[in-house]
């Protein structure tokens, strides 16, 4: 597991983003157990109350559920899985769409670009599902 920091963001927000983006692109699937809080810390080399902090704002929004003493699991609810990914999408639309429209693309140029770009890094990219960086 491997996740790169930056200083932008608080820590616990980086870890959030990382669980989302892996349950988004199938890694961590429905009801799998995830790492303990501690192993987590151990693996990043962080504090382990940044990844309590962390876990706890993933099972506020419903992310995660923890059942007792048993492990942390990704939630099984299909409407927040489906949030989940749709929050990454308009997350990475508003970046492109901004950046463009700084530099004063025309929407039409913009939307063959991505076209033409997304058919050329499909074939690499898409292909690859990469479901090895289970925990």
């Amino acid at each position: 597991m491997t996740v790169n920091f930056n200083n932008r963001e608080p820590v616990y927000v980086q870890i959030i983003r990382y669980f989302k983006e892996q349950i988004a692109k199938g890694v961590f699937e429905p009801g799998q157990e995830i790492p303990s809080r501690r192993e987590l810390a151990n693996w990043l080399k962080v504090n382990p109350n940044t990844v309590q902090r962390a876990y706890k704002e993933m099972e506020n929004q419903g992310l995660i559920f923890t059942e007792g003493n048993l492990p942390s699991r990704v939630t099984r609810d299909e409407k927040i899985l489906r949030s989940v990914r749709e929050e990454l999408i308009m997350e990475a639309v508003h970046a492109f769409v901004s950046t463009v429209r700084s530099i004063n693309v025309p929407v039409e140029e913009a939307v063959a670009l991505v076209r033409e770009f997304y058919g050329k890094t499909g074939e690499k990219e898409g292909d690859r599902n990469d479901r090895s960086e289970k925990y």
